[in-house]
């Protein structure tokens, strides 16, 4: 696959947000440019932006006066990081940042799909440390993490004023820790906890079936260097066996590598449609074509939900108005900037990672802070958003608390009549947890102990993996199976 365009365009890999996945993995997969680098360094050079020397005479003095004056010894090394930092801080950007050696080593490595930690992406929105989407299979999505919940603490360690990298550095932890995170969830009225242990995650990106109506599904849960050529293969596998339809899920999904999405876009897209435009700072586009693909006779279907951020916009914009694919769920997370590495500039080792372009959906909307807008609007139910319980008391009658609250959906959802779901543990409700207590064979008390909150939570992760229970799912498989073309 050739990707036209300026060659700036042809290296770049799309970020998905300006963030650090928590486990020190950056889902934005951006190529080494080695040779841009030294030529953008040298171009800078010319136009004079270099330091001047009134400049160098101010950072120098700075530097003399922390070495020698400060009340504790410093490290050079963490000044001059800080430096690099702050300026890159001044940008106001969440998405271009620098990372010291060790960061950026592990940035490098996570290009491979495969690192260790919590398995969550977050960003700094606001001066709040934010999460972008849970990585499927992660401690993070077992443990209930969702896409917009904004972490206040880790460990008792409160998480206002830091930088993203400060945080991060927080966050993450060696495989078998506990990360007891502190979190604040829309239409919450208090924070909830959230207890996670970090742990080794080897990430399959790509994962297919077909349902009993003869319709295929593909999941792509983020774009590394290897999902379009799995795509590729799980969509050949599929197309063998006849399918009716096809539903790409990409709900939760972070994005990643720009060639990757494309490379999958083209697939479905008649030769010569533009799949994706990238405009920099002069305000010159460039497009980016579909070589070698075919627009199926099928009808396609893309699932979104509010973590469905970068490349996944991409993909979604591109099917929906170049392929003529439906949209169904919710609206994307809208980020429509293009960053790329500048691994080569530190003999040290740290990068630096910088917004260069906007994207551009095929028809030329930028979506970024709006998101793609689902042909077909879905909203998944309350089950989907709750917190989980991570009890240190029992919960019982005439108390009222957001776990209540949780408790009272999650019974609801199962099939158990609850008469309010406000947090509130009326009599109604414990009547509700001695029944669900007496169908699973615990003891029938009325009260939601650690056993029954066990129990509970694992009959609500059952359900919520049951498809037939998923109405954004639902809605695709039916969209996809009743519009043969």
């Amino acid at each position: 696959m050739q990707v036209r365009g300026r060659a700036v365009a042809a290296i770049v890999m799309l970020s998905v947000l300006a963030s650090v996945i928590v486990t020190i993995f950056v889902t934005d997969k951006l190529e080494e440019v080695p040779v841009a680098a030294s030529t953008s360094v040298a171009a800078a050079a010319d136009r004079g932006t270099q330091l001047t020397d009134d400049e160098l005479k101010q950072l120098n003095t700075v530097l003399d006066l922390l070495q020698t004056q400060y009340v504790t010894e410093v490290d050079r090394d963490e000044l001059i990081d800080g430096a690099i930092s702050g300026m890159m801080n001044a940008l106001n950007d969440p998405y271009s940042v620098y990372m010291e050696a060790e960061v950026a080593s592990k940035f490098s490595q996570s290009i491979e799909g495969s690192f260790s930690g919590i398995g969550a992406e977050v960003a700094l929105e606001n001066g709040q440390i934010v999460v972008v989407s849970p990585i499927k299979g992660s401690p993070a999505e077992r443990g209930g993490l969702l896409a917009k919940d904004i972490i206040l603490s880790v460990n008792g360690e409160s998480l206002t004023g830091l930088t993203l990298q400060e945080a991060v550095n927080l966050i993450r932890g060696e495989k078998g820790t506990k990360a007891k995170l502190e979190v604040m969830r829309a239409g919450n009225s208090e924070p909830i906890a959230v207890v996670l242990i970090r742990d080794d995650i080897d990430i399959e990106t790509v994962y297919s079936r077909i349902d009993e109506n003869g319709v295929g599904v593909i999941e792509i849960t983020q774009f590394s260097l290897n999902t379009a050529e799995r795509f590729t293969e799980e969509l050949a596998a599929l197309e063998d066996k006849g399918i009716m339809g096809l539903v790409i899920d990409v709900r939760n999904n972070p994005g990643g590598v720009l060639q990757d999405v494309v490379a999958i876009a083209q697939l479905m897209m008649e030769q010569g449609k533009v799949v994706v435009q990238v405009e920099d700072r002069s305000g010159k586009r460039d497009k980016t074509f579909a070589e070698g693909g075919e627009k199926k006779d099928y009808p396609i279907v893309v699932v979104t939900n509010g973590g469905s951020a970068s490349a996944s916009e991409i993909l979604a914009g591109a099917l929906q108005e170049a392929a003529g694919a439906t949209v169904v769920g919710e609206q994307t997370y809208g980020k429509g900037t293009v960053q790329v590495s500048f691994n080569q500039l530190f003999d040290d080792g740290g990068l630096i990672k910088m917004t260069i372009a906007k994207w551009l959906t095929p028809n030329g909307n930028w979506i970024n802070e709006k998101g793609v807008t689902p042909n077909v609007i879905v909203e998944p139910p309350a089950i989907y958003s709750v917190a989980r319980l991570n009890l240190t008391e029992e919960l019982k009658e005439d108390q009222l608390s957001e776990k209540i609250r949780s408790v009272q959906i999650m019974l609801e959802a199962l099939g158990y009549e609850v008469d309010r779901t406000d947090g509130y543990f009326s009599a109604n409700t414990a009547e509700a947890v001695r029944k669900f207590q007496r169908d699973h064979g615990l003891k029938s008390t009325g009260i939601v102990d650690t056993t029954t909150a066990s129990k509970l939570e694992e009959k609500v992760i059952a359900f919520i993996r049951d498809d037939a229970n998923d109405p954004q799912m639902q809605k695709a498989l039916e969209i996809a199976a009743g519009k043969k073309q």
